[in-house]
């Protein structure tokens, strides 16, 4: 999700300070990483330079007191970018793969790598489920994502693991 996408779809909803902005895009997508104001602006600023919002007058405010407002132009690029559909991210090359190989490539343990690996998902996950059991609907859905992602890469870790002698012979042959 790119900033500048979620300012302009939570403006949708209506004019606000980047103060505002940001407390709401921290509620709802930051909460594990929260935006820095520097962010906000620098968005912001960058959004009114391509027209897609523009700053309204807000009487006795001052100078440093800006209001933002999304445009016809913004409202048509959320619209746009909403619709199209989000590039399925392949794992081709992972950082897994690359450390079991290095690792049947130096003598070091695979086994052991795999095993590691397989427990500090397991904690992951738990950490996860209890945050999920906890939350909110957002929350839910947020750690549901994260788990379903997990066990696929438990599944890989134990094919892996099934495999690793072939993949060892493959590797030092």
């Amino acid at each position: 999700m790119t900033v500048g996408h979620a300012l302009l779809g939570l403006l949708e909803g209506g004019p606000a300070h980047g103060y505002d902005l940001k407390r709401s895009y921290d509620e709802r997508f930051g909460q594990d990483r929260p935006l820095h104001y520097g962010q906000v602006y620098s968005t912001l600023a960058r959004l009114l330079k391509n027209g897609l919002v523009e700053v309204e007058a807000e009487p006795g405010a001052g100078p440093e007191r800006k209001k933002y407002a999304i445009t016809q132009a913004g409202v048509s690029d959320v619209a746009a970018w909403l619709a199209q559909p989000e590039k399925p991210e392949p794992y081709l090359q992972s950082t897994l793969y690359t450390k079991v190989v290095l690792a049947l490539l130096t003598g070091h343990d695979a086994d052991e790598l795999l095993d590691t690996q397989r427990a500090e998902h397991l904690r992951l996950m738990r950490e996860l489920t209890r945050r999920r059991d906890a939350g909110d609907l957002a929350d839910q859905l947020i750690c549901d994502h994260a788990l379903f992602h997990l066990e696929a890469d438990l599944r890989w870790l134990e094919v892996t693991a099934a495999r690793v002698q072939q993949l060892a012979a493959q590797v030092r042959g």
